[in-house]
């Protein structure tokens, strides 16, 4: 492969595989722009001098009529070269972008460039919205290097919803057999193109399943006789002395039986426009796996089920999609005349049902085969992104969430500043104080950022980190409703009411609570911030709570070993507030609102 990374050598660094594969792709790419205007100026020519010899040919009758064969063959063989020119200029695009996005994610500039999953934004979530899962530099962002739909929405469910213990260790063995092949996952991406709608997915399912159109066998051999008689027409005028009589009789015949025809054929090619050619994009994403040998269990048997014809799943979408481009070549202004000519449009139709028929009911297999494995190529390149960052310890047994030197991964590696945490049996939740922008929500969100990646099935941003199945939950990022008549007191309690019911239910909760009920006055927030919690620590919930009132602090002392205090502290440096985001024990001992307040001017 031209550009590709297996030139380099095994064993090389991201950084280095990248910019290297860049330099080629470049170079590549502005090889194949070059001949592609050569061949378009080439096509341009001979048209033109196809309709000179046409018309010296039939109008002045200057020249013998096979004149215009010649410059006939060079405009269709120019059409077909300057197509696959096209094509490869296509694919040398697609390489420059994968390495362009590697290295903005290596140089922590990637927030803005890629996918941002807006479309699976829901505000219910019980911790989506609040963990930054979707969104301008979300999680979902720095994962999704999918190009489908379908490996899009797979990478998507497993942010949203944790697998089971067995099924993230089947992930985690697919993930770090993919990591190093880079190859691989290139080529995944130059076959993909820009993730579709799951409309059109769902729409291009529904167009294979459905029954056949009732196009009978017989009038395939009816289509290629009315074609025949046609071509036998114009051979007649152009090398006999037939004239155009016979010409005209069989489009007569032909024009009758495309218009007996219309009412069925119509219909088929209007159901496989575009769902259709979201489909063919399958089809070279299976090509690169479907021949491969894996070693992991969970690669191994999706390969297998794709053996379960005579021919592999790519080609059968290969051909699927050459009977698109077929079908797509009647728009062609040059080739629109030839094609009413030939019943191009019957012809199209008649083979688009036979492959449905052939193929239909294996179609939604193949397309989840295809998403599941370019999502786990998705979690394998930040897994290759990110060599220092392990593979969680999945447990079966808990609650337990253990972690060492956690780290946020939606911040640069160079200013992130690590923490260990330890919840299960003692403690179970913690109360975290601390004085404001010292660290207390972003704490919160690298414990939720890195169980999403570790129940997903990916490496998370840590020395170590052990833990058991747990359900996510989290209030950071609560947004009142003018046109819902919501208060922000009443969707943070709507919220809080969410966290409890999902404590109540299997596997425990983690949950992640921050400045809980700070809409109302400190005597309220006491006493339903210190019910909640213990609610959830009674039904066997982990968690975090922070706060800026220092009496929730108290509910520790009371909480028989199940609850600790930790904070984060600030001190004041030359009139700067200075951070050193640090996880201490015990309750912080002061506060730095009036600093804060003094420093942007205002006279307190």
């Amino acid at each position: 492969m031209s550009g590709g990374p297996e030139a380099l050598g095994a064993g090389a660094p991201p950084r280095s595989a990248y910019h290297a594969g860049l330099e080629r792709a470049t170079a590549e790419e502005a090889g194949w722009r070059s001949r592609s205007s050569l061949a378009s100026k080439a096509r341009l020519l001979c048209f033109a001098l196809l309709v000179a010899a046409a018309w010296l040919s039939f109008g002045t009758r200057a020249l013998p009529r096979w004149s215009v064969v010649p410059p006939t063959l060079a405009f269709a063989v120019l059409v077909v070269v300057h197509d696959r020119i096209l094509t490869r200029e296509g694919r040398a695009s697609r390489m420059r972008r994968f390495y362009e996005d590697g290295l903005a994610r290596l140089d922590d500039a990637w927030a803005g460039r890629g996918d941002t999953g807006e479309r699976y934004r829901d505000p219910e979530h019980p911790y989506a919205p609040d963990l930054d899962v979707f969104g301008p530099g979300s999680l979902f962002e720095l994962l999704a290097t999918t190009r489908t739909s379908a490996g899009s929405d797979r990478l998507a469910s497993w942010l949203l919803e944790g697998a089971a213990p067995d099924e993230i260790r089947e992930r985690q063995a697919a993930v770090d057999e993919l990591r190093s092949r880079l190859s691989m996952r290139l080529e995944m991406a130059i076959a993909g193109d820009e993730a579709g709608s799951t409309a059109a997915q769902e729409a291009l399912e529904r167009w294979a399943a459905a029954p056949a159109a009732g196009l009978p066998s017989a009038l395939r051999f009816l289509a290629f006789g009315a074609t025949a008689l046609s071509l036998g027409g114009i051979a007649l005028w152009i090398w006999t002395d037939a004239g155009p009589v016979p010409f005209a009789f069989a489009l007569v015949v032909q024009g009758a039986l495309a218009w007996a025809l219309r009412g069925r054929v119509a219909p088929v090619l209007a159901a496989a426009e575009t769902p259709v050619e979201a489909l063919a994009r399958s089809a070279a994403l299976l090509a690169c796996v479907e021949d491969a040998r894996f070693e992991s269990p969970l690669l191994a048997r999706r390969v297998a089920e794709l053996q379960t014809t005579g021919r592999p799943p790519s080609g059968e979408l290969a051909a699927l999609r050459r009977l698109v481009d077929r079908r797509d070549m009647r728009q062609n202004q040059f080739f629109a005349p030839i094609a009413a000519l030939l019943m191009w449009g019957t012809h199209s139709a008649l083979a688009l049902e036979r492959w449905r028929e052939r193929c239909g009911p294996r179609l939604s297999e193949w397309i989840a085969a295809a998403g599941e494995i370019e999502a786990l190529c998705a979690l394998a390149g930040y897994a290759y992104e990110h060599p220092d960052d392990p593979f969680p310890e999945i447990l079966d047994e808990g609650p337990v969430f253990e972690g060492e030197a956690l780290g946020h991964p939606l911040l640069p590696a160079s200013g992130c500043v690590r923490n260990d945490l330890r919840l299960g049996d003692a403690p179970q939740a913690l109360v975290m104080s601390g004085s404001n922008m010292s660290g207390k929500s972003t704490m919160l969100r690298t414990v939720g950022c890195n169980a999403i990646l570790a129940l997903a099935g990916a490496p998370v941003r840590a020395e170590r980190l052990r833990l058991s199945p747990l359900r996510i939950t989290a209030s950071i990022r609560i947004v009142d409703s003018l046109q819902d008549g919501r208060s922000h007191f009443m969707a943070e309690i709507v919220r809080l009411r969410q966290v409890v019911e999902i404590s109540r239910g299997e596997p425990p909760a983690l949950f992640l609570l921050d400045e809980i009920l700070h809409g109302t006055n400190s005597h309220d927030r006491r006493i339903g911030a210190e019910a909640v919690i213990c609610g959830l620590v009674d039904h066997g919930a982990l968690g975090i709570v922070t706060t800026h009132d220092l009496a929730l602090t108290r509910m520790v002392d009371a909480s028989d070993g199940r609850m600790a205090n930790v904070h984060f502290e600030d001190h004041l440096e030359e009139g700067e507030m200075e951070f050193d985001y640090r996880l201490r024990p015990g309750v912080v001992e002061k506060s730095n609102a009036l600093e804060l307040m003094r420093s942007v001017g205002l006279d307190v």
